[in-house]
């Protein structure tokens, strides 16, 4: 007799996703803050009014982190971490309720005879269920991103920030500032997924069971193509839902293809990929984080095979954790989707 897979209940799911990706966000968020003010800053020029003076310019991962220390103590580097969990919680929680709920409905309509859906439906099902997270979550992240950049002394409470926003020229709209360029940032699962298979057929070619310290270097190096590709976008998101920089004059910023040409402007090509060592560290660690993890969980699955209902929602959870913290953001969520299927099934 086949055995019966384990349920999930869209509930259910969400909070597994949604607890899986806070503590992970909570292991690595010095990194996140780190990736946000290098991406948010516009190298000084020579023109003194396009300038301020009292801000720190960062020329390294390294440079950020010891003055971040310096100015604001070792709790500097957890500045709007409540704000950045809440978005984290909520984001993860709003996607694996969409994505359960979108899966269902698919099986549904497809019928039984169908089977499991394909690599490029699931895709498509985290797409559109990570877009549904965006418009219902993407306020929080403004929120955080305007906490992170703030200097010690301007720094706000969660409602007190949420209130400025709303103050400010967009009013309540501008709590969604950015919401194109995540929208379009679901992109990056794709990449991620079919650069994964791709350096798979290059380096393992005709292997089918890859060893835990290969998945890993196949992981890390198509998260990291990924990150390249879309890291402008990326940069470009931050910059709208920040604020302004002096050379605006308080002007905002109206889209991310603005955005774009001011920092080319100001900075050049390279400006547009301001951030990008965090970034793919940040995303390397998550990956060691998840192969590590998963090794101690196959040891004990040889122990305990009759956990059948624990084994799929501890993998679920493992998986969604991974894609969550990976990006940061709607970046790598519909990667999940893909992830499940496979990880349910062992």
């Amino acid at each position: 007799m086949a055995q019966s897979k384990p349920v999930i209940s869209p509930w259910g799911g969400a909070v597994a996703g949604a607890t899986g990706a806070v503590i992970a966000n909570a292991l690595v968020y010095p990194l996140d803050i780190v990736k946000t003010r290098l991406q948010v800053q516009v190298r000084p020029s020579g023109d003194k009014s396009d300038s301020d003076d009292d801000a720190v310019h960062y020329t390294s991962t390294w440079h950020a982190i010891s003055r971040i220390v310096a100015d604001d103590g070792l709790q500097g580097l957890y500045a709007g971490m409540n704000g950045a969990l809440v978005g984290v919680a909520s984001t993860n929680f709003a996607y694996f309720y969409w994505y359960t709920v979108a899966r269902a409905l698919y099986a549904k309509s497809a019928g039984p005879a169908a089977g499991s859906p394909s690599t490029a439906i699931e895709l498509s099902l985290g797409a559109a269920a990570g877009a549904l997270a965006q418009l219902f979550t993407i306020p929080v992240a403004v929120i955080t991103t305007r906490q992170q950049t703030a200097a010690k002394a301007d720094r706000k409470g969660l409602f007190a920030t949420a209130q400025e926003v709303i103050e400010g020229p967009d009013g309540v709209s501008g709590l969604w500032r950015g919401l194109k360029a995540s929208l379009v940032l679901v992109v990056n699962p794709a990449i991620t997924y079919g650069a994964y298979e791709r350096l798979k057929d290059v380096f393992f070619h005709g292997k089918t069971k890859l060893k835990p310290w290969e998945a890993f270097f196949l992981g890390a190096m198509s998260k990291a193509l990924a990150t390249i590709v879309t890291q402008p976008l990326i940069v470009a998101k931050v910059g709208l839902q920040s604020k302004p920089p002096p050379a605006r004059k308080g002007k905002p910023f109206s889209s991310f293809v603005e955005v774009m040409r001011f920092i080319i402007q100001h900075e050049g090509l390279r400006g547009l990929f301001k951030g990008i060592g965090p970034q793919i560290l940040k995303g390397l660690l998550v990956q060691g984080i998840l192969m590590m993890t998963k090794e101690k969980y196959g040891h004990w699955k040889k122990k305990h095979p009759s956990g059948i209902r624990l084994n799929a929602n501890f993998l679920v959870l493992l998986s969604r954790a991974q894609g969550a913290i990976a990006a940061s953001s709607a970046t790598s969520l519909a990667k999940n989707a893909a992830l499940i299927k496979p990880l349910v099934k062992s």
